[in-house]
């Protein structure tokens, strides 16, 4: 795993470019301390992978000894990858995965639990379990159909169909899909939004949407007017409502 900093940005890198980037016990492992430790001191994270590929999704030679000795030996596996998708929606603050190449099974999976994904149109997504007689280890048989619905998920995990970048983005799946040559600079111009912007607000935004998701519409309309007038008496709140009325 690799880590940067640029400024108030935190760039985590998927880094086993040999594997295209596929999930072992200590790549998951390494993800999520990443990850709680970026958000720190960061305000973004951009999530992506090494050598040109997002994520291969998991490794087969790890999957393949780790089955060796008994199905309880590859528990490990999918709960420490599980438990790095699950701390994204708890952290406080947004996390980018910038898609490009593959991004299969496990990668596909990760996509779906980030913040907001931007991909390149001419990226490979797809969830490819039942195409080696396997089924989604990582969330996707439940995050998949709370984003794009129950018919278009499930004829995707049961046929196992690849989709580009492009079709990622007309299914709602990701933000955003943008032609390879203006990958980087719409990466740049997202990630530099972001930053910009104040912390503790976005913070709210997504903890809002996040928790609200798990809950009736009653009670999320509820926690927003709470959370609204809580950081509307915050010093911050004061400052943005002066500077939209110094508006001309």
């Amino acid at each position: 795993m690799l880590t940067r900093v640029e400024g108030n940005v935190a760039h985590v890198t998927l880094n086993r470019p040999q594997a295209r980037n596929a999930i072992t016990v200590g790549l998951a492992s390494a993800l999520r301390n990443a990850l709680s430790d970026a958000a720190v001191y960061a305000d973004v994270i951009v999530l992506r992978g090494a050598g040109g590929h997002f994520s291969a999704g998991g490794d087969f030679h790890e999957v393949a000894r780790l089955r060796a000795q008994g199905p309880e030996a590859l528990r490990p596996l999918f709960e420490t990858f599980i438990g790095a998708c699950e701390l994204i929606a708890e952290l406080p603050i947004p996390v980018v995965a910038a898609v490009e190449g593959v991004a299969m099974a496990g990668g596909f999976e990760l996509i779906q639990s980030v913040d907001i994904a931007i991909v390149r149109d001419d990226a490979v997504l797809a969830d490819n379990h039942a195409n080696f007689g396997m089924i989604p280890g990582g969330g996707g048989s439940q995050r998949l159909p709370r984003i794009v619905g129950p018919q278009r998920a499930l004829g995707h995990l049961l046929t196992g169909d690849r989709i580009s970048g492009a079709e990622a983005a007309a299914w709602g799946l990701v933000y955003r899909s943008v032609p390879p040559p203006a990958f980087e600079q719409a990466v740049a111009a997202l990630v530099a939004n972001l930053a910009g912007k104040d912390r503790a607000a976005l913070g709210r935004i997504k903890h809002l949407v996040r928790t609200g998701l798990r809950g009736s519409l009653r009670d999320g309309l509820a926690m927003e007017t709470a959370s609204t007038l809580e950081h509307l008496a915050g010093h911050r709140a004061g400052a943005g409502i002066a500077r939209f009325r110094e508006r001309p």
